[in-house]
């Protein structure tokens, strides 16, 4: 088995906000092994993004904070690390894609000098160095023509071409860990399966791990080894892709499924939705947070959060019911 490398265990974050404090992520621990790909799915506001943030000290403070957790990574709490400890390891050896690559980069400033930035700034290259290096990566990421782009602004580029810078950035230092936030939600289907193919085929070539941020079940199909279930800032269900898909557990991620169309269904069905809205988390859920939209609901889960329980090897979920029965576990 791949070795252990990032372990983050019971991570809360919360906002203070003038309405109250919001708990934004409550008690999320999972952990990421070399050279495997995480997916963590949910609708907006479950804590998906908040998250992979506050491992990497993101989150604006105020009015954000992290009250709790630790997050392993090469023998060092990433939550303990000073500012300029954890600045080293942002882009060094840890890499981000932001779901909006025009606010990524800066519009003032030539694609090759922001892919120069991180290769001088971690691996001490000089700019001639740098230069070339940088070609290089937008070579790899499948930009034509990468030495003469490399004096383009972000503007001149196609979404799915800065998309591309922004993966080229990331992997510019070879990190160990690339986390990818919601990389191919501001693009059409074709261009989010070739972002998809390119994240694939760089993560074989350079042994690295992958955490990918996703509201879409359809395009994690494609490239997770594991998923992470998240509502109301917990994980409510994690299991290997395959076993998920086949074999949902928890309420929620059977509605997530069911509104996925699918091309091998001989009958036409309706997508399912969802029905109501998430919580709005201004105090730590006591009860099952999905029990006002769940039609599996018992009496217990009004009164009592689930634990994420291990039902059978490498296969978690919190909730009380069964649903495969409709009993009580």
């Amino acid at each position: 088995m791949p070795d252990l490398l990032l372990d983050v265990q019971g991570l809360n974050t919360q906002f203070k906000t003038s309405d109250g404090v919001v708990h934004a992520v409550n008690g999320v621990s999972f952990n990421l092994r070399e050279g495997k790909t995480l997916a963590i799915v949910g609708e907006s506001g479950c804590g998906k993004s908040v998250t992979m943030l506050s491992l990497l000290s993101l989150i604006p403070s105020p009015p954000g904070q992290i009250t709790a957790g630790k997050a392993i990574f090469y023998n060092r709490d990433l939550l303990k690390l000073s500012n300029e400890e954890i600045r080293s390891v942002r882009g060094a050896q840890i890499g981000i894609i932001f779901q909006d690559p025009m606010t990524s980069l800066n519009p003032v400033l030539t694609i090759g000098f922001q892919l120069a930035e991180p290769l001088i700034l971690h691996l001490g290259m000089t700019k001639v160095q740098a230069k070339s290096r940088a070609a290089e990566l937008l070579s790899m990421v499948g930009i034509p023509n990468p030495a003469e782009r490399l004096n383009d602004y972000p503007h001149q580029f196609s979404g799915g071409m800065r998309q591309r810078v922004m993966i080229a950035m990331a992997i510019s230092c070879t990190p160990q860990i690339l986390i990818a936030d919601e990389p191919t939600t501001a693009l059409d289907v074709t261009i989010q399966a070739q972002i998809v193919d390119l994240v694939k085929r760089l993560r074989d070539k350079l042994g690295m791990a992958i955490i990918w941020i996703s509201h879409d079940l359809g395009v994690v199909a494609g490239i997770a080894h594991r998923v992470i279930v998240m509502y109301a800032g917990l994980i409510v269900e994690e299991a290997g892709v395959n076993d998920l898909y086949a074999n949902p557990q928890h309420p929620y991620t059977i509605g997530l499924l069911g509104s996925l169309p699918r091309v091998d269904e001989k009958e036409h069905q309706r997508l399912v939705s969802i029905e109501g809205l998430p919580p709005v988390l201004y105090a730590h859920p006591k009860s099952c947070p999905f029990a006002p939209r769940c039609k599996w609901a018992v009496e217990r889960c009004w009164n009592e959060n689930p634990v994420l329980e291990e039902i059978e090897a490498g296969h978690r979920v919190a909730c009380w019911v069964d649903v495969n029965t409709g009993k009580e576990r």
